[in-house]
């Protein structure tokens, strides 16, 4: 391992230099003298270890020049007469790979592959997403002929926990001639993944550096002041890093002894501290100061803005940082804000306060490029896509960059940004992944954000790829990082976020069914399954299970004292405690099923509703007798419009209503009924209380209240309650006078317990785990027909399985299925398309309603086929303990429908909750599934045609010109 602190002694650099001297007639003398700036010792060191025909793996910050060393491979392949590949993880980034090798080494002899998109793909250079290589290797393609260097860019991306394991296929099924160059973000554990590169690639030099080209300066936004957040002259970078201690790293330390250099000393700036000590003192006193418990309770209500009011310090607005910032010089700057409406708040509030970034020329530039890259989107799409307060935001210098954006909206600002054109862009974390936008400033709003399930505190590995961005290598001398000050900010912990730069890689590998059977395919069964017990995440698993025994033995140490303080004089309170968990999980389960119930069945009977019913709404803003206006029988949320009985319009829901809604009693709508005069509105209204009065029956119906009642009996679940009820109270324990002291330590306990036990099931499970994960998914392949095996024990595979070999994704053993059961038979392209939609959407929230009606009978059927396909595979993999896949998702399947009828993008995306940016996405991943099934093998050729057709009809407009993804 090589580590580089970026000074050299003077006997250092005599060496150095002749080394250099020695150098200049090799090819990294040539490739160093074509260089603009000269080379950093690491990028040297690396450079140095590929031309000895070695692999390397880089790992340094963001900004230091990794890719210089994967452009000396790039060289050294077109030196040779060989071909390089140079991957990604995303296509945005991939795209922009492409631009500069072309601009470097032309057109011609650049090529990019990103499953939707093919450019000269036979070139020596060939740019690609990691995902394509992936599956060139499994189809054995002609393309990898005379490959001799291959770049893997931000390879720390194999910790990913959906996409990683491409990352280890590629690594593990590389030819062994074939050089890696493995380019990462500093991460703790380096010479642990080298380790396991020199395993399965043969030697690969670690070569690993924590110096930052630009120095990188901490500091604390105060209202609109910037303090610093260290005391003295100190930079991030004259502060040692930190090995991970908290962010899941692996439990035993995989860094060899001398080298985990030291924590250097910090000193937080004493401003700062005691600002934070006088924000507290003054939230102390404002809550505890006067008033005793009602004034307590008063300002528990009041929680939120009262911590404003009583901060020092006044919170500065975002376009007072922006114009703070840009009084300082530190435009331009990234603001990440954890929230895409975050972003496009930020951009609309800088706008609406007169902020402009830009000069008259600047503006002339912005306006010409912009008008350039829009000139293919019609017209009519422009309103809907949000252009106008776009374009108006980059004429001030001002963005958003987020995964909702528009594509090709989203390029443009990377442009105008990289270019010094737009001086103020507000990101989401997705930015920090790879795309090449430095700026001078970094500001992070928050130091928290929200997961999908709850707030959290980012990380160190976070921070340190967020704050990365800042300093722009050969433009700045400095950079700057900028926390904003909110109420609570404690100094101490930015500053321990600042001073631990370095995180864990993890593997997130495990074998799929596309996998397996290619491996299969290719090695056979027993070939196969040692592969796989070559990967990253077996090694680390083997090496991990001492820490994992180490940290059992301390459990069971604090379970035994959770043991003795919940001793009971009168009986097993370890029994008794089981009862009350018993019960608590009875009841919650109890409650879950009668709320999905209620909902379920109030949505249904809404939909139900016809013009001319009569219904009582319990709630809401207006509650009393209302008549049916407007039906809405295909919403997934239906909100039927009625007539109040004060003569007043509204549209009700499920969140208005207790349960299902029935008719109450019917009156006929006149056809001259027109709801926007007065008069017609009484009218109606007083035949609806006429009708109420009478007693007028319903026109038809069930009663869906008897429905829910139904639903809601549970004689089963109620006796198991009833029962625990009796048992508990019978049970010697429940009589203790110390009985709640005892009951929080037996929590405590079971928590410990259960925590306790996970980790014993991994350390039985480690060795071999990978490999045994694989014979599960053989054993389900097997089951469905996939894999056969002879009367002499050879693994052979069927023809259904040739056909599973081509799917690549997530639900790749579903999709096999559906159309092995003929889910896409008798579709047509837009149905096809439709249907696609349900295997690669995946909706925010976990809320998916109840099923929309489909817009044909023919995908109704089809849907039904994968909706089954789904409930079966789901009860053999849980049978043989995998992973379950995902449920099928139908929340793009109108919009991806409408939008192959060829429907306007404002009526496609009305009703839904998908940005431009979202659609334009998950179409081109319906593209690219469609791809998939088109080349699968014994196809049917209408099928194989529809494909074809489905992919066409997907794309156009928005979709067909937005060329990043």
């Amino acid at each position: 391992m090589s580590s580089n602190s970026g000074a050299l002694s003077p006997s250092e650099a005599f060496q150095a230099a002749a080394q250099r001297s020695a150098e200049s007639k090799t090819y990294l003398g040539t490739f160093a003298q074509s260089l603009e700036f000269e080379l950093d010792p690491f990028q040297r060191d690396a450079c140095r270890s590929l031309q000895e025909g070695k692999g390397v793996l880089v790992a340094a910050p963001t900004g230091a020049g990794k890719t210089i060393v994967g452009e000396f491979a790039i060289y050294l392949a077109l030196e040779r007469g060989l071909k390089a590949f140079y991957t990604t993880p995303i296509k945005a980034l991939s795209n922009q790979k492409f631009s500069e090798l072309s601009a470097k080494y032309g057109a011609s002899s650049v090529g990019l592959l990103t499953g939707d998109t093919t450019i000269n793909g036979e070139a020596p250079i060939v740019v690609m997403t990691t995902e394509v290589l992936r599956n060139m290797l499994y189809a054995d393609s002609d393309t990898l002929g005379d490959l001799g260097y291959v770049v893997m860019d931000e390879v720390h991306y194999l910790a990913d926990r959906f996409r990683g394991a491409v990352w280890e296929e590629v690594i593990i099924h590389l030819p062994s001639e074939v050089q890696v160059v493995s380019l990462s973000a500093t991460v703790s554990n380096a010479e642990e993944f080298g380790a396991w590169l020199d395993t399965v690639r043969g030697h690969t030099d670690v070569i690993v550096s924590e110096h930052r080209p630009v120095p990188l300066w901490q500091h604390v936004m105060v209202g609109r002041e910037i303090v610093d957040l260290f005391a003295g002259d100190t930079t991030f970078d004259e502060i040692a890093p930190e090995a991970a201690d908290g962010e899941g790293s692996v439990p035993e330390p995989v860094r060899e002894p001398d080298r985990n250099p030291p924590q250097r000393e910090f000193e937080v700036n004493p401003e700062l501290l005691s600002m934070a000590r006088a924000e507290s003192q003054m939230n102390f006193r404002g809550r505890f100061g006067h008033g005793g418990r009602s004034r307590r309770r008063q300002d528990r209500q009041r929680d939120n803005t009262a911590s404003e009011q009583r901060s020092p310090v006044r919170k500065a607005s975002r376009p007072q940082i922006i114009a703070s910032l840009d009084r300082q010089g530190l435009l331009p700057a990234i603001t990440f804000i954890f929230s895409r409406a975050g972003c496009d708040g930020a951009v609309a509030q800088c706008a609406a306060a007169g902020l402009w970034l830009t000069t008259e020329r600047e503006q002339q530039i912005i306006a010409s490029r912009v008008d350039e890259a829009s000139r293919e989107i019609p017209a009519d799409d422009l309103d809907v896509l949000g252009f106008w307060s776009w374009r108006d935001g980059l004429l001030r210098g001002l963005a958003s960059h987020h995964a909702g954006l528009l594509p090709t909206f989203k390029e443009v600002v990377e442009k105008l940004f990289a270019d010094g054109l737009v001086k103020a862009v507000f990101a989401t974390e997705t930015l920090a992944l790879g795309v090449n936008m430095p700026a001078r400033c970094v500001v992070l709003e928050k130091l928290d954000k929200f997961n999908g399930e709850a707030h959290v505190n980012i990380t160190a590995g976070e921070y340190t790829q967020l704050t990365g961005r800042a300093g722009r290598r050969g433009i700045d001398v400095e950079g700057h990082a900028v926390v904003l000050w909110q109420p609570g900010t404690d100094p101490a912990a930015v500053a321990g976020l600042a001073s631990r730069r370095t995180y864990p890689l993890n593997s997130s590998f495990r074998p799929t069914y596309n996998m397996s059977i290619n491996l299969i395919a290719q090695f056979g069964r027993p070939r196969a399954r040692q592969i796989l017990e070559s990967s990253f995440a077996q090694f680390q698993a083997d090496r991990s299970v001492v820490g994992l025994a180490r940290q059992v033995r301390s459990r069971e140490e604090s379970l035994a004292g959770y043991a003795e303080s919940m001793k009971c004089h009168l009986g097993d309170f370890t029994e008794y405690a089981k009862l009350r968990r018993d019960l608590s999980e009875a009841e919650q389960f109890a409650s879950r099923s009668t709320s999905r119930a209620r909902k379920s069945l109030t949505v249904d009977s809404l939909s139900r509703l016809m013009p001319g019913d009569i219904v009582k709404v319990p709630g809401g803003r207006t509650p009393g007798y209302a008549v049916v206006l407007n039906a809405d029988p295909n919403s997934r949320e239906p909100r039927p419009a009625v007539l109040t009985e004060d003569n007043q319009l509204h549209r009700i829901g499920a969140h208005e209503v207790e349960g299902p809604v029935d008719p109450v009693s019917w009156i006929r709508i006149p056809k001259a009924f027109n709801a926007k005069l007065p008069k017609s509105r009484r009218d109606l209204a007083s035949a609806m209380r006429n009708a109420v009065r009478e007693g007028r029956p319903p026109a038809r119906g069930t009663n869906r209240s008897e429905d829910f009642g139904r639903a809601r009996y549970m004689p089963d679940q109620e006796k198991k309650i009833a029962d625990l009820r009796r048992a508990l109270r019978a049970h010697p324990c429940h009589g203790c006078s110390e009985r709640e002291d005892h009951a929080r330590w037996a929590e405590r306990w079971w928590k410990l317990r259960h925590e306790t036990d996970g980790l014993i099931r991994q350390i039985q499970g480690r060795t071999n785990t990978i490999a045994k994960t694989f014979d599960r998914v053989c054993d389900v392949l097997a089951v469905y027909g996939y894999l056969q095996t002879s009367d002499a024990g050879h693994v052979t595979i069927s023809a259904d399985g040739q056909r599973l070999r081509r799917i690549y994704g997530e639900k790749d053993l579903l999709i096999s299925q559906s159309i092995r059961q003929g889910a896409i038979k008798d579709l047509d392209g837009a149905e096809l398309a439709a249907l696609a939609s349900t295997m690669v959407y995946q909706a925010k929230r976990d809320d998916r309603g109840l099923r929309p009606k489909m817009p044909s009978v023919s995908l109704e059927t089809s849907v039904d086929i994968v909706v089954r396909e789904w409930s079966a595979l789901e009860d053999v993999e849980d049978k043989n303990r995998l992973p379950l896949t995902a449920e099928p998702e139908l929340g793009l399947v109108w919009p991806i429908f409408k939008w192959a009828k060829g429907r306007h993008l404002q009526e496609v995306l009305s009703g839904t909750d998908l940005a431009a940016g979202d659609f334009v996405r998950w179409a081109k991943q319906v593209i690219d599934l469609l791809d998939q099934m088109a080349k699968i093998p014994g196809l049917e050729r209408r099928q194989t045609k529809m494909c074809r057709e489905a992919i066409d009809l997907v794309r156009r407009g928005v979709v067909a010109y937005s060329n990043v993804s």
